[in-house]
């Protein structure tokens, strides 16, 4: 049996302890490189110089792991998705080259997200914050609190034998109890090893133009969820700013004509050959060639940088969660505080109020039931 034909009967979702256990590693890395981007998300900071700062800690980090000799030692690991922060009403995707980046500024609402992978198992963070850390209020706020609101209701929706119809259902009324809306073309997608976006997904906000098909959640299945709410329409637009995020698109193949072009689609071959990437990782001329021959013959995925209107906020949040036989485990993000949030909205229906009581750790609440038991 050849090597390649005995790693392909390794057993590649969470049945396989190994498997969880790689999630759960690529989560520890997310999670401390949005605690760090998070903590130098300072006003003046320049975006395209933190994005390069949070991506070498990431490879830094997944560097120190796998690393016995033998097998182990073959383990790809790295960024899975670059680090993006996209302030106010921009939605997401904003990780700038050099020349194209901007500043930080007191005020700022900006969301944070940055994907880490360990032999192709993926974990994905996101969290919104405002820079300088002062309170706000107003549209901004309810923003922040409608999308921590929807993806704490998604968390308890996404479990075995619920579909996904469900959670999109409820997004929308979590967007609705805060006055605002959940942003159209938002997919949230089941992951597989080297996968970000398998065909089980849930969509954001269902149109006539974007729908998916319904499926029951499944055991063992790895979702990596993506919220996003806008106090505007939700609808947003693509704009001027360049699109620097690319994934391979593998089903594609053409021989490019330059040097550097080729050069280019080596090193993305050698890199990052089935997961997202920015150009802020390559040589400036290099990419600059590469991309423009490389998106003209359909040799890539983009991910362009959309807006809201002017004067609109975005918010979001973003997390993995694992599907195991003890219940839904989120494995990605942090504490949210409301505290710096200041909304007079609240969740009135009675329905969302009730979903959100609820443990969105089961295993805590049948500890607690047993607990409550042994009592009486």
């Amino acid at each position: 049996m050849s090597s390649h034909e005995s790693e392909s009967d390794v057993v590649a979702d969470l049945s396989n302890p190994d498997v969880t256990t790689k999630y759960m590693c690529a989560a520890g890395i997310a999670n401390a490189a949005l605690a760090m981007a998070i903590e130098k998300s300072t006003p003046d900071v320049d975006i395209h110089d933190l994005c390069n700062l949070v991506d070498a800690f990431i490879v830094e980090e997944t560097g120190k792991m796998y690393n016995k000799k033998g097998k182990a030692a073959k383990v790809e690991k790295g960024i899975a998705f670059p680090t993006c922060v996209s302030v106010n009403e921009v939605c997401g995707h904003f990780s700038p080259m050099k020349g194209e980046s901007s500043v930080l500024k007191a005020g700022d609402l900006a969301k944070i997200d940055l994907g880490v992978h360990i032999d192709g198992f993926v974990s994905h963070v996101g969290h919104t914050i405002v820079v300088g850390g002062d309170a706000v209020s107003g549209p901004a706020a309810d923003a922040v609190h409608a999308a921590w609101t929807t993806a704490e209701c998604a968390l308890r929706l996404i479990k075995v034998g619920n579909t996904n119809t469900q959670v999109t259902q409820v997004i929308k009324k979590c967007a609705d109890e805060f006055g605002c809306n959940p942003v159209q073309g938002v997919l949230s997608h089941q992951v597989k090893k080297h996968v970000i976006d398998c065909n089980q997904a849930i969509v954001n906000c269902e149109t006539v133009d974007e729908k998916v098909e319904e499926f029951t959640f499944g055991m063992n299945e790895v979702y990596n969820v993506d919220v996003l709410v806008s106090s505007g329409e939700g609808k947003p637009k693509e704009t001027e700013i360049r699109t620097t995020v690319f994934k391979r698109a593998l089903e594609n193949t053409y021989t490019l004509k330059t040097q550097k072009a080729r050069q280019f689609l080596s090193e993305i071959g050698r890199n990052c050959p089935t997961l997202p990437f920015s150009l802020r990782a390559f040589d400036e001329t290099v990419a600059r060639v590469g991309v423009t021959e490389a998106t003209r013959h359909e040799l890539l995925h983009s991910y362009p940088v959309l807006t809201e209107k002017p004067g609109q906020f975005v918010a979001g949040f973003k997390y993995t969660v694992l599907l195991l036989p003890g219940g839904t485990k989120k494995i990605t993000g942090i504490k949210f505080d409301p505290a710096a949030f200041t909304t007079e909205k609240t969740v009135k229906d009675e329905e969302l109020d009730k979903l959100l009581k609820t443990s969105a750790n089961p295993k805590k609440a049948k500890k607690k039931k047993a607990a409550e038991a042994a009592a009486k």
